[in-house]
């Protein structure tokens, strides 16, 4: 007589099949993930230039001058630490503008992101 044989384990063929449906899977996620990921780095990018420029007016209300330095606006307490460009993953990657005036070659007037390329909209990420 014989004894039934027992399965222990998943067939070729089932573990084929299993692989091309997560393949599919990931073909119709993949692609609408990577976009928000970008947007999602642009809208933080956008927040951090608002906020940090009006931080730098706010020191300049208060002292009646732009700071020398980004790292001031942090040693005086205006800003916890420098934002991040999440464009660069960095914090040190900010094109500093000075002021118009003269006198003042090394106050920070406004600040863009040094980030190279371009936003969703086409601008340049320099000209935020």
């Amino acid at each position: 007589m014989r004894t039934p044989r027992s399965r222990n384990g998943f067939t070729l063929i089932e573990l084929l099949v299993v692989l091309a449906i997560v393949a599919l899977l990931l073909t119709l996620a993949v692609p609408r993930f990577f976009p928000s990921v970008d947007s999602a780095k642009e809208t933080i990018l956008m927040d951090n230039l608002r906020s940090t420029r009006a931080v730098i007016d706010q020191f300049h209300s208060d002292t009646g001058r732009y700071p020398d330095s980004l790292e001031q606006l942090v040693e005086k307490k205006y800003l916890a630490r420098l934002p991040m460009d999440p464009i660069l993953e960095s914090d040190s990657g900010w094109i500093v503008t000075p002021p118009e005036e003269e006198g003042t070659p090394g106050a920070v007037y406004n600040i863009h992101s040094g980030a190279p390329g371009n936003g969703r909209d086409g601008r340049p990420y320099a000209e935020w």
